[in-house]
């Protein structure tokens, strides 16, 4: 606001210079402080109504310093931004978002890329016969560099920098300071592929891929119309996910499943849908249980993605919560 002050007329009194400070304090603080007077507000009103500023909307405060360990960070701290929203982050932190502010800050579109690509992979591999059991091991052998090169990163300044400056396509500035998604990826992928049966630890995975991807874009951008749900998570957004993951599941089961040939080292009760399912007593198949069962996992989906289950990060909660879902309606109704 300072900048905005200099560049203003000359005849500008004291008194105004004054009121936009006021003015300005309570753009940052959400409002004016408790302990201001009436007497005071009643003078600003006054002096506002002969402002030539009263119409002008104050210039937001700058994007980023850059303090002494050459770090580039918001002004405010990291909680004001993420009590609105957790996505996009503040714009500064990463310099390639700063080149690239739409395609890469505000859409993500390599990252997105990149998501929606490892789904693809992952149903390859599970129609040319990949097992868990042969790719776990190199997930985990990846998930020990990229783990500690995120520990480095916390110790090491001048590695940090050469990091983001190395990926920071792929990465949200909110992981500048914070461990990189790949990390949770990783964990929420091994988990499923250990703990659950293959078609199902399979589908949380796709689930993850293309459902937090078009939960992600469509929220950020009809998010805005729509009733917020919780912290970053938008009606539109969980909708999104909903429709997404239920074409999935709908694919998969209907398609994907039944045109997939049985492997000779296929784990035992590799495919856990039957094709039927029994709600109080009335057995569905074929097409119904099929669209009952993707409805359903389309909901299961939509309330992984949005829940906040002890602040774990979205690329654990979405496989791991989608896969206890699902594996538990097919228990409980296969």
């Amino acid at each position: 606001m300072s900048s905005s002050l200099q560049s203003s007329p000359a005849s500008s009194s004291t008194s105004l210079n004054n009121v936009a400070k006021l003015d300005s304090h309570s753009t940052s603080d959400g409002g004016y402080n408790s302990d201001t007077s009436a007497t005071s507000s009643d003078s600003i009103s006054r002096a506002r109504s002969r402002s030539p500023l009263q119409k002008r909307k104050a210039p937001p405060a700058p994007l980023e310093t850059v303090p002494s360990n050459g770090y580039l960070s918001p002004p405010t701290p990291a909680s004001v931004w993420r009590n609105f929203s957790r996505s996009p982050s503040p714009l500064g932190l990463i310099p390639i978002h700063r080149k690239f502010s739409s395609l890469i800050h505000r859409h993500e579109v390599p990252r997105k890329l990149l998501h929606v690509s490892i789904g693809f992979i992952v149903l390859h591999m599970y129609r040319t016969g990949y097992q868990p059991t042969t790719i776990t091991p190199p997930l985990i052998t990846a998930l020990i560099p990229i783990a500690s090169a995120d520990l480095l990163r916390f110790y090491s300044p001048e590695f940090n920098n050469l990091y983001i400056r190395c990926l920071g396509a792929l990465m949200r500035e909110s992981e500048v300071a914070g461990w990189n998604g790949v990390v949770w990826y990783l964990v929420g992928t091994i988990t499923v592929l250990t703990v659950f049966p293959k078609d199902i630890a399979v589908l949380s995975i796709l689930l993850l891929s293309w459902c937090d991807t078009a939960a992600s874009t469509v929220g950020r951008a009809w998010g805005r119309y729509t009733p917020r749900i919780r912290r970053g998570k938008s009606l539109a957004g969980s909708l999104a996910s909903f429709v997404v993951g239920a074409v999935t599941a709908a694919v998969f089961f209907g398609v994907v499943v039944p045109g997939t040939q049985r492997w000779g080292d296929d784990p035992v009760n590799a495919v856990t849908w039957a094709g039927k399912l029994g709600v109080e007593g009335m057995q569905l198949e074929g097409g119904w249980a099929l669209g009952l069962m993707s409805l359903v996992t389309g909901l299961i989906a939509s309330a992984s993605e949005a829940v906040d289950a002890f602040g774990l990060d979205d690329n654990v909660t979405i496989p791991v919560l989608s896969a206890v879902g699902v594996w538990g309606v097919m228990k409980l109704f296969g």
